[in-house]
């Protein structure tokens, strides 16, 4: 992982006073260029310390643009999924087409990591750690494949130990900043953690032994007969277990039915261990990981401040002899025009309008600073347009009926109403549908749907009412809910269903793929119930603004499944196999003769196994999730089989 990109990159305030103002002659278009890249990096939170320099601020521009951010992500994505073609793989392919494949995104990593180098100054790029090890990733994946390449061409065996780096492109690119902040605070919160972990550890060992003096020559056995609680490490390894809860209340029976007195122990130890250091446990990581994310964020803003400040400094100007310097309205408009094209003259007015509180038609620095965090707003621009019907034939849709028809549009009680018949519909889902009064009631309550759709067109102006911001909002005043998912949802549903009837109708249709499709749009539909609900609007709200932290912490998870899946891979593959065929007599031990009569083989599990990367994958996932994890962990160890992040 890289270091942070710290004090070095933010700009210290001789820096800033270093920036000449010009005076007071019109600001030419690289200042108005610089200014804006001051903004933009304050929006985003962008820490590079870039070249001012006219050629590199062009060029830091083109770094930034949309389009090669997208391309550098999607040869990342094709770089982690050459997994799949890869030995052992889910879809084999010739090895010389991957490395081929490779090559290329090597290329394309190696090219972006040249733009950067003639943005920043040369010495600011060779002290960055996370551009040495982009450079030390590339070499050895290089070296890797020729390695590999040459093995394979005399026909001897090779391993790809340069896959387990290929995630950690994804954490150094500039653009994994927040990746980074999250190793870092993780990484930071470590030796307060692992104190308490070491705490920890030392009770398990300490009611480890007590369980070995009280319990171990008794003569105790378990279920399957073998001695119980006679060897320390096993002990040791059980009450482990006891803490995440998996094997409770397995692992005291032995000792419960000898004596209830003995239930006390494993009580206690429940206590102590799982409800008392476990909270400890999860305190101390809450607490020293906010501690140093709230650092991270102070180190955030003051170099928001510094960016914005710079900013200023290239439009300043002084309006008066020994004034304060300020930027006037018409070089503010200019540089939010670079910074956001697309914003309206409106939305631009009412933030101008809160920078210049007093309309002074010009703001000095305070103000100005507060543009980055003003741009970050989310705006919505309501237009309100006439109905087109109420412009194509105003007699009809002003009447009375149609008035009347649009009030109860309106209403409450129509929400209610179409809640009810979801709630209905979910009764009918769950009924069995191959009962033919079932299967066609799909039919009505789609038609009760289409019809809600078309009331609704009829009542609200159709691009309001299919509008981006009424996914889960209110338009106006109308109760249009979720509208465009709930439109998506019916007119799929309905193509799902007439083509599924229509191939049934046909006859010799076996697949139930399509039928998948239409069971699953039915589910999908009691969604909208959601949104009739305030507060659970609101917690779904919630959760859709959180979305990019959880994504962050999405792919944090994904680095640490790849490597390990990747170390799985090259260690375990082939050990244990699962056969298609369950008539197969190797299927009873998986394939490995170490596996006969053990758990792991009698409870089915041949199919976790690393022997390709998306079994790797669910394999880790099991495990993370704890239950049962102790039954794949023993026998398959046994076997030198698996292993556990």
């Amino acid at each position: 992982m890289s270091e942070p990109e710290k004090s070095e990159n933010i700009p210290d305030e001789s820096a800033v006073k270093e920036i000449p103002n010009g005076g007071n002659p019109a600001k030419s278009k690289e200042d108005f260029d610089l200014a804006a890249i001051y903004v933009s990096d304050a929006q985003y939170n962008r820490n590079i310390y870039f070249d001012t320099s006219p050629q590199a601020v062009r060029l830091y521009l083109l770094y930034n643009h949309w389009l090669p951010k997208v391309l550098l992500y999607f040869f990342i994505l094709v770089d982690l999924c050459l997994a799949l073609f890869e030995e052992p793989a889910v879809l084999p392919l010739p090895s010389w087409a991957t490395m081929l494949v490779e090559l290329l995104c090597l290329l394309v990593f190696t090219i972006r990591l040249v733009h950067y180098a003639k943005v920043i100054p040369r010495d600011k790029f060779w002290k960055d750690p996370k551009n040495i090890c982009i450079i030390v990733i590339l070499m050895l994946t290089l070296v890797d494949m020729i390695i590999y390449g040459a093995l394979k061409a005399a026909d001897c065996y090779g391993v790809r130990w340069s896959r387990v780096l290929r995630p950690l492109l994804l954490v150094n690119v500039t653009e994994g900043r927040q990746l980074r902040r999250a190793f870092r605070s993780i990484r930071n919160a470590l030796p307060q953690i692992f104190y308490v972990f070491l705490l920890f550890m030392f009770s398990v060992l300490i009611f480890s032994l007590m369980a070995l003096k009280l319990l171990g020559k008794r003569g105790l056995k378990t279920i399957d007969g073998t001695p119980y609680f006679t060897s320390y490490l096993e002990i040791v390894f059980d009450l482990y277990v006891l803490v995440t809860t998996a094997n409770s209340p397995d692992v005291m029976m032995p000792a419960y039915n000898a004596s209830f007195v003995f239930a006390i122990f494993f009580i206690l130890y429940i206590l102590i261990n799982t409800y008392i250091f476990m909270s400890v446990f999860l305190a101390v990581v809450y607490n020293n990981y906010k501690k140093y994310l709230k650092e991270e964020v102070r180190q955030l803003v003051r170099a928001k401040r510094h960016k914005m400040v710079r900013a200023f400094a290239v439009l300043q100007e002084q309006k008066e002899e020994g004034g304060e310097p300020v930027v006037t309205q018409a070089n503010w408009n200019q540089v939010v025009h670079l910074v956001r094209p697309g914003i309206s003259n409106a939305h631009r007015e009412l933030l101008w309008s809160v920078c210049d509180d007093k309309n002074q038609g010009a703001i000095g620095k305070v103000a100005f600073v507060q543009l980055a965090d003003l741009l970050n707003i989310e705006v919505i621009t309501i237009k309100s347009r006439p109905h087109p019907l109420n412009s194509l034939c105003p007699a009809l849709y002003q009447s009375a009926p149609s008035r009347l028809l649009c009030r109860m549009v309106q209403h409450r009680a129509f929400v209610i109403v179409y809640d009810l018949i979801i709630l209905v519909n979910a009764v009918f889902i769950g009924l069995d549908e191959e009962n033919p009064m079932i299967a066609n009631s799909e039919w009505a309550f789609l038609a009760l749907y289409l019809l809600e759709i078309l009331l609704k067109l009829y009542v609200f102006e159709p691009r309001a009412f299919f509008s981006r911001h009424s996914f889960w909002n209110c338009v106006s005043t109308a109760q249009i809910q979720s509208t465009r998912f709930d439109t998506i949802i019916v007119v799929s549903a309905l193509v799902a269903t007439i083509v599924n009837s229509t191939m049934k109708s046909s006859g010799g249709y076996t697949s139930r793929q399509i039928l998948d499709i239409v069971f699953i749009l039915r589910v999908l539909r009691l969604i909208r119930v959601v949104d009739s609900i305030k507060r659970f609007r609101t917690i779904i709200n919630t959760l859709i603004r959180i979305g990019p932290a959880i994504l962050t912490f999405g792919q944090l998870i994904i680095v640490v499944y790849y490597i390990f899946a990747m170390v799985g891979m090259e260690l375990f593959k082939d050990k244990v196999k699962f056969f298609e065929d369950p008539s197969d007599p190797a299927q009873l031990y998986c394939g490995n003769p170490l596996l006969k009569g053990s758990a792991f083989a009698q409870l089915n599990y041949c199919k976790n196994n690393f022997n390709n990367v998306v079994s790797s994958f669910i394999l880790l996932v099991e495990l993370t999730v704890v239950n049962q994890w102790h039954d794949i962990l023993p026998p398959a160890g046994a076997a030198g089989l698996l292993m556990t992040p």
